[in-house]
This record gives C-alpha cells, structure tokens and sequence, in this order.
C-alpha cells in the first residue's frame, strides 16, 4: 500500500508544538469552518451515511441517515445500528461478541418498519484511517461506512409495472378467449331459430310446451352469455370518450327512471338533493350513464330490503361532485385496495368488471373517484368531473398531464 500523501493540514497538525497562540487560534477556525462546510455537504447529500465502531454503535450520521432510521443526532455515539435495524443484523454474519468482522463491501436490501415502511439498499465498507497526529500510532479501531438508498419507490414502482403487464396479459387472453365464443354463440343462435321453427310445425300439447320451454331457456341463456361477454369486451378495449357538453343532472335523471322500478322491486328508498345549478362538464353520456348504473347497482346488491341510496351533487370553483352512498353492508378494509382490480368482486356471480370500468371512464373524463367505506355501515362513492372550462384546458395541455394517478 503506498504512503498516503500529507495535506498541508496534516503539515500544519504536526507542528502544534511550534504554533503560538495567534496561529493556534486562526488554525483552530479554519478547522471550524471546514467542519461546518463538510457537515452542509453530507446533509444534502440525500443518501444516509453512518460511521460504525465495531460493536454498531453509531459514531456519526448525515441528517439523511437520521431520519432514515428514527433517531435524533443527540444520540449519536450511544445509538447501536443493530439495535435501530435489527432486520440488518439478522442478514450479516456478525462475531460472537456483536461486532463487525471486517469485509471487503456488503449489500443488502432491507425492509424497515419504524419510524416508516421503507426498503433500504444498504452498502457497508470498512474504513481505513490513520491517526494524523505524530506519535500516536496506527489507528487501531476497526470502523465501517454505512451508504443508506432509499429504494422504496423504485421497488414500489417496479411492482406496479409486474402486476401491470401481467393484468394486461390476463386481459389480452380473456379478449381473446371472450371474441373466441362469440362465433359458437351465433352458431348456436342460428340453431336455435331452426329449432323454435320445426317446433312451430309440431301439433300442439304437452310435449311441445315442454320443448318451447327448453327453447326458451337457451335462447335466454345464450342471451346473457352474449351481454356478458360485450360488457366483457367493452371493459378490456374501452371506446375513446365523444366528448360534448354535458349535465349531469339530466343524465342522473336518465339513470334513475331506468332502474327507479328495479330499485323499488328491492325495497329501497332513494333520497336525492340535487343543486338546482350545475355547471355543464365535457363528457360522453353513454359512459357517464355507465359510470351511474355500476356504482347504483352496486349500492342496491349492497343494501338490504328497507336501506337508503343517497345521491347529492355539489360543486366548487373547479369540479363538480357527485356522492351516491347507501347504508348497506359496507367494504372490508381489506378488499379496500383491490376494489379496482380486473375481476374482483364480493357479489355471489359478479363478473369484477364494473368498477374497473368505472374507473377507467373517469379516468378518461380527466375525473377522480373516492371510495369511503365502513363495515356494517355503508360506502359512499364520490364522483369528481372537471368544469367545461377545466376540461378544456386540460384537453389543450394534454389530458395524460393533468389526470389523476388513482
């Protein structure tokens, strides 16, 4: 190992002795002032950095490293880096006494809970340092730097991407599969029609009522198998929005006389309170209607016979909200994050289609969805549309620049 050059710093250590006591002053400021400009660096510095004795305990730390790992800079030269993040210590192979063998470099990736969920990548590296001041000899403690990188959001990021394609994958093999029947089911249509035809030519009785009957239940059945799959198709290859003035009082209205005579069948009430002025949105009002019809269905399987659904709209200087809540069974703080999700759902026979749809054309109306729920006592779902004037600025700066993330 070659000798390590002396710095004029080191020249002037070693002639302390000979300083008087104007020199030993102005030397002890600059000294300060080095001090001072080495600490401004490593605190911006954004990565945490620790020097470790032996033992772990923490001899110093960067303003990055402290609030990495919960700790006030007070307690530096008590605090033990094991005992901080006792996750590492269980990866590293440490000696009998506790301490750090020394080694060439370690890496890890470690996962801490206090004071934050974090993912730390943690590099450690022994230090060499010699004691600059004559007569002293080698320095004989064996230290270690400690590099801390926050990777939280890289590995939170690269999740998101993974479970992404792989949603994509599923939903472009689903297309796929759900095109496929398509053809099958209009063959079995066509068929059908014969059937119902040659049936018709039969002499009336008991035995051709039951053949109509079996007629009828496959032809309904071929039915509904046809509209899932469209409302399947419609959810994995979403139509670009037709974008037109639009109120959203009148399209609430639509909805409601639509499935007033389905909700009333369930024994709810609906209690409405509307603003009598709401500002116009730009929006599609096949896909808004949409958006009406999953979240009040959903209210309606949610609320048992005798329950509420309670629409109220507002508006603020830049949006307009629409509120449909129920007092039904509520969401599982635990299905909460999956709500969302392609093929989710907690209804006996659901497809876990609707609210992904929902969030998509909201999505592409430049609009926020807020989902609040507590168990046994309801969810309100809030709907957030941009004004016309909004909508249009959003639309000349780009749609993807102002839209939220949800």
């Amino acid at each position: 190992m070659p000798p390590r050059k002396s710095s004029p710093l080191d020249n002037v250590l070693g002639r302390l002795d000979d300083l008087d006591q104007q020199n030993l002053a102005i030397l002890v400021q600059r000294l300060a002032r080095e001090r001072r400009l080495l600490e401004t660096v490593f605190n911006t510095i954004r990565e945490g950095i620790l020097v470790i004795g032996r033992e772990g305990v923490i001899d110093y730390a960067n303003s990055a490293a402290a609030e990495m790992l919960g700790f006030m800079q007070k307690e530096v030269g008590r605090a033990v880096l094991w005992k901080r993040v006792p996750e590492l210590a269980r990866t590293l192979h440490l000696a009998d006494d506790g301490g750090l063998r020394e080694l060439s470099g370690i890496s890890r990736e470690v996962e801490i809970s206090y004071p934050a969920a974090r993912v730390l990548h943690v590099y450690i590296v022994p230090l060499n340092i010699e004691d600059p001041m004559p007569g002293a000899g080698e320095g004989t403690e064996l230290r270690h730097a400690v590099i801390l990188s926050d990777i939280t959001e890289e590995k939170e990021s690269a999740r998101q991407i993974i479970e992404s394609e792989k949603v994509q994958s599923i939903i472009d093999l689903s297309a796929g599969v759900a095109h496929e029947l398509g053809n099958p089911l209009n063959s079995i249509t066509i068929h059908l029609q014969l059937a119902r035809r040659q049936m018709q030519r039969m002499e009336k009785g008991s035995r051709r009522d039951k053949v109509e009957r079996a007629l009828s239940v496959c032809a309904d059945e071929v039915t509904r198998l046809d509209g899932i799959i469209k409302h399947f198709l419609e959810a994995v290859r979403p139509v670009e929005p037709d974008f037109a003035d639009l109120d959203l009082i009148s399209v609430l209205d639509e909805s409601l006389e639509f499935l007033g005579q389905e909700l009333a069948d369930c024994g709810l009430t609906i209690d409405v309170e509307l603003d009598s002025v709401v500002p116009i949105v730009m929006g599609d009002r096949g896909q808004v209607k949409q958006v009406f019809y999953n979240i009040i269905k959903n209210a309606r399987d949610a609320t048992p016979t005798g329950g509420i659904i309670r629409i109220r709209t507002s508006s603020d200087d830049q949006f307009v909200y629409v509120q449909i809540g129920d007092n039904g069974q509520g969401i599982d703080q635990n299905d909460m994050p999956k709500i969302f999700r392609p093929y989710f759902t907690t209804k006996k026979g659901g497809n876990g289609l609707g609210m992904m749809v929902v969030q998509r054309i909201m999505r592409a109306h430049g609009g926020r969805i807020g989902i609040d729920s507590r168990k046994g006592k309801g969810t309100v779902v809030t709907l957030q549309f941009p004004q016309k004037q909004r909508r249009v600025r959003m639309l000349g700066a780009g749609v993807d620049a102002e839209a939220p993330a949800l």
